[in-house]
């Protein structure tokens, strides 16, 4: 049995979550692609059940496959999303603070549809790996 439901605002047609502690809380938060706003939202964890309202940040065109992974080995997690019609995937550094730092694209074949990160080849950083 459930509670009843509570709504957050996000940006238009969110696509994909992910769910993670970004400013070292030990809480976790909330990370959403949103697609129409060309936007990654990040809602923070109050403690409480609740959220604070979303912070965005700018992402290319339609951003829509979000993960998760610390790609810079300072021990907080980054935010990478597959920006649809601009053909790139977007990474975005944790401050620390739960804040992000301005996106930096990387290319990718057309429509890039799907991310994920794990070493593939074994050099103890992490890959991306995206499906287009």
């Amino acid at each position: 049995m459930f509670l009843n439901q509570t709504t957050y605002s996000t940006g238009t047609s969110p696509r994909s979550v992910a769910i993670v502690d970004v400013n070292s809380d030990n809480k976790p938060d909330i990370i959403v692609a949103n697609w129409n706003s060309n936007t990654v939202g990040v809602l923070l964890n109050n403690g409480n059940g609740t959220f604070l309202t979303q912070t965005t940040y700018t992402t290319g065109t339609n951003p829509g496959s979000v993960a998760v992974v610390d790609v810079n080995s300072d021990n907080k997690p980054d935010i990478i999303v597959t920006n649809w019609n601009s053909n790139n995937v977007s990474v975005l550094v944790n401050n620390g603070s739960g804040t992000f730092l301005t996106q930096t694209t990387y290319a990718t074949g057309s429509n890039p549809n799907s991310v994920a990160v794990v070493d593939v080849n074994n050099d103890n950083k992490p890959d991306i790996i995206v499906a287009n």
